[in-house]
């Protein structure tokens, strides 16, 4: 419940104060949304099935983020950062889809 309540202020927060994100980090917040939903996906699988552990949880969070960011900057260091980030995306799409459909199946029996 502190989580829901946390991110519903969070949403608050940042539609009330519209921040403004600087343009060397812009390349880099969709691919961090992207992992942040990969781990958040992966995380509610795992409580549906009852092996859910917050330290593996915030762990996962964390180090998807990071990676998926340092992935997409040394990709624009060495001149290949689009087909990186394509890369990145489609890796965490292909596992939020499989996420999705496990919580399906969990949810609907279907």
């Amino acid at each position: 419940m502190i989580a829901v309540i946390g991110l519903l202020a969070g949403v608050v927060i940042g539609f009330a104060l519209q921040p403004d994100v600087p343009l060397w980090l812009q390349p880099y917040l969709p691919i961090a949304i992207v992992a942040s939903l990969d781990a958040m996906f992966g995380g509610l699988r795992a409580r549906l099935e009852g092996v859910f552990d917050e330290k593996v949880f915030v762990v996962s969070f964390v180090s998807n983020t990071i990676v998926a960011a340092l992935i997409v900057f040394v990709g624009d260091r060495l001149g290949v950062g689009s087909q990186l980030t394509t890369g990145v995306v489609v890796v965490l799409g292909i596992r939020i889809f499989t996420n999705l459909a496990a919580i399906r199946r969990r949810l609907f029996r279907a």
